[in-house]
């Protein structure tokens, strides 16, 4: 790896297509329809492929924009992957010609820093960008960079790239987290399995997608094991294998579309729902009046008994899992817009994140904030239709749920912010009766 500076110029995000929706609401919707694989699960298997030669073979991939920006990535590195059919992935990373992630993936997508961790074992060295991602507060990565150079890596940051080196093996230590951090967690778990010696991480993330990461890592042969809720312990191997696994359903689109019952007054059924994933939201919405059943691989929500408009208010407050998750948070506060009295929203993991609501706030929702992490909310808002623009992921699949109760026919700019995490959203809402349409317009625009 060269120790010259990359090429440096002032970064002009790529240009993308201009796409709206338009969402007429006031029709309850009521249908099936199937959750996809988790976004949050699939995107960091990607990265996990990396860390062998052979084959890994990955399904239940959501056809998300992130999924296809982190496949690009990795055939720009000189990785070979295949797509052999829908939602399935083949990835072979036998040699890598160019150990340089730059500032183009990384400002497509804040996930393409989990190849620090893997590249650095497998390769010994790597030049990465600083990430970018949806603007809802600091993420800083400096837990991952710490929690890499604890693991014996040697790293510079320089023009806005990080240049990461491990001399001979990465060494087995322990990573100890000031306090939980989801992909600091990941990243540490991506880098241990090549590592030499024993690793143990704390306090580590206890979401149900990181098990699902190191389901995938036990297939390829690493010795790693959850010993304690927050604790992941790590024994180091010369090399890990192929594997082929299947990505668990995503919690946050089930959640989505179950709240989308109780806004719109209708009946979901959910399909390859994991439920036992999504415990804290369950009980959300049924403090707020909705019938909620769970089964294994199913779950239903009906809220035609409630009605629209006429929910109990509930006080909520994100926390690391098993707590509410701070993405299903923005489709929970559209949600008790139509809940009868106040409500209060306390965000704990985003200080920005809060900052969408002010599009709720042009279609007639009353939302008062209190500082920039805390909401209160008075309901039941009759929610009109407007002119709208989605500034992230989470915040453009709410304003739709908000644009499905309103009244009228709302406009949505932004699409592209929420095909990065929801496959075929528009499809999906088209099936429960929604009246929903993604339109492209033929400028271009910054998605800045």
């Amino acid at each position: 790896m060269a120790d010259a500076r990359p090429f440096h110029w002032e970064y002009q995000p790529p240009a993308v297509p201009r796409e709206r929706y338009l969402v007429t609401g006031g029709q309850p919707l009521e249908g099936t329809i199937k959750v996809s694989g988790a976004k949050n699960a699939a995107l960091k298997m990607l990265a996990a492929a990396t860390l062998t030669g052979e084959r890994c073979r990955i399904t239940n991939v959501p056809e998300i924009e992130d999924v296809r920006a982190m496949t690009e990535t990795l055939r720009d590195l000189g990785v070979v992957v295949d797509h052999p059919e829908p939602n399935c992935y083949e990835v072979s990373a036998g040699d890598v010609d160019w150990l340089f992630v730059p500032l183009e993936a990384a400002a497509k997508m804040r996930a393409s820093f989990m190849l620090l961790g893997p590249l650095l074992a497998r390769f010994g060295e790597v030049v990465i960008s600083n990430p970018g991602g949806d603007r809802i507060g600091r993420r800083p990565v400096d837990l991952h960079v710490d929690a890499m150079r604890a693991l014996g890596a040697q790293i510079d940051y320089r023009y806005g790239y990080y240049y990461a080196k491990a001399p001979g093996r990465l060494r087995g230590t322990e990573v100890r987290f000031p306090f939980v951090s989801v992909m600091g967690t990941e990243n540490a778990l991506l880098a241990a399995p090549l590592a030499e010696g024993h690793t143990v991480i704390r306090p580590a993330a206890q979401e149900p997608e990181v098990d699902d990461l190191i389901s995938f890592l036990q297939k390829m042969g690493a010795a790693v094991e959850r010993t304690y809720p927050d604790t992941i312990e790590v024994d180091g191997k010369r090399r890990l294998r192929g594997a082929e696994h299947k990505v668990m359903p995503d919690r946050i689109e089930a959640g989505t579309f179950a709240i989308a019952a109780g806004v719109t007054g209708g009946r979901v059924v959910l399909e390859d729902a994991a439920c036992d994933t999504m415990a804290a939201l369950v009980e959300v919405l049924g403090r707020a009046g909705l019938a909620v059943s769970c089964q294994k691989d199913r779950m239903e929500v009906d809220a035609r008994a409630v009605g629209p408009r006429n929910l109990t208010p509930v006080d909520v407050e994100t926390a690391a899992y098993p707590g509410l998750a701070t993405d299903i948070q923005p489709p929970t506060t559209v949600l008790l817009t139509q809940a009868r009295g106040v409500s209060r929203v306390h965000e704990t993991i985003f200080e920005d994140r809060l900052e969408w609501t002010a599009e709720l706030a042009k279609m007639g929702a009353r939302i008062e904030l209190k500082g920039p992490q805390r909401a209160v909310i008075h309901g039941p808002a009759e929610l009109q239709a407007a002119e709208l623009d989605i500034s992230d992921l989470r915040a453009g699949a709410s304003l739709i749920l908000a644009a499905l109760a309103a009244d009228g026919t709302s406009s949505i700019l932004g699409a592209h912010h929420v095909r990065r995490g929801y496959e075929n959203i528009e499809r999906k809402f088209l099936d429960l009766g929604a009246r929903i349409e993604r339109v492209q317009e033929g400028e271009l625009v910054s998605p800045a």
